[in-house]
């Protein structure tokens, strides 16, 4: 119970950290309860927020996105260890604010997110690679422990496909409505990892998903530069994604866990 408080604490902290000097107001927070995909009950507060981002944040996402696929591409025909876990987690680290700016209902995602991208960070300190990361909890047989960076980096991941769907759906979407697109990634990459209170705060708050206008104003983007942006990101990203999915594959660990 007080590896869990801690947790609890640790990220509130992270979450209040990461968007310190971003211009976030909060107004009359309502407390609920929900529990996260590893089951940890997290309390934390619906409020309305008006949050400045990085007014290239998208262009970071792609950037950084890009040059991590270039690297796996480089890297296909050899066996070499090639992604480098601070690489990675700077790269991980701009996609954060988007989980929060899709609606206020994300932000228990993207508190777990934060958390787990600070935990890699402080693993590059450790492990050079993806690889020698996994490879140390498989020596010591905690890779499916709750907490561990293997279990981390698989749910980071999970996080980067929702964001690569999210954006396709988006991209596909005609109008001005995004409300179906989310809905879609939510429930193809989520939805089966997700305890019924969190799959319920979703869907009963789907009509506060903000319209394609608004998220593009948000991100600091006309519709036109943040289509391109977001097309870099859904093309740069499945080469990465499929790399970290074989890490866990070809050691036998599998991935839907």
């Amino acid at each position: 119970m007080a590896e869990v408080g801690e947790r609890k604490k640790l990220s509130h902290g992270l979450l209040s950290c990461f968007f310190c000097g971003h211009g976030i107001t909060k107004e009359e927070p309502v407390q609920s309860a929900v529990s996260d995909e590893d089951g940890i009950t997290t309390r934390s507060s619906r409020t309305s927020t008006a949050a400045a981002v990085d007014h290239n944040l998208l262009g970071k996402i792609a950037g950084a996105f890009k040059e991590l696929a270039e690297v796996v591409a480089a890297a296909s025909n050899n066996a070499e260890e090639v992604v480098e876990v601070a690489a990675f987690a700077r790269a991980c680290s701009f996609v954060a604010p988007l989980f929060g700016l899709v609606g206020f209902h994300f932000k228990f995602i993207e508190m777990d997110y934060v958390t787990k991208v600070n935990d890699l960070m402080e693993a590059s300190k450790s492990f050079k690679t993806l690889e020698s990361m996994v490879d140390e909890d498989v020596k010591t047989n905690t890779v499916r422990k709750q907490g561990s960076h293997s279990r981390n980096l698989l749910k980071i991941k999970r996080g980067l496909d929702f964001l690569r769907l999210l954006f396709h759906q988006i991209l596909l979407t005609e109008g001005n409505s995004v409300r179906d697109a989310v809905s879609k990634a939510y429930t193809e990459i989520f939805h089966l990892h997700h305890g019924w209170a969190l799959r319920k705060a979703v869907s009963s708050r789907l009509h506060h998903i903000p319209t394609k206008q608004q998220l593009f104003r948000k991100l600091n983007q006309d519709e036109s530069s943040g289509r391109v942006l977001m097309q870099a990101y859904v093309t740069a990203s499945p080469a990465l994604l499929q790399y970290i999915d074989n890490i866990f594959l070809s050691r036998e660990l599998g991935i839907d866990w």
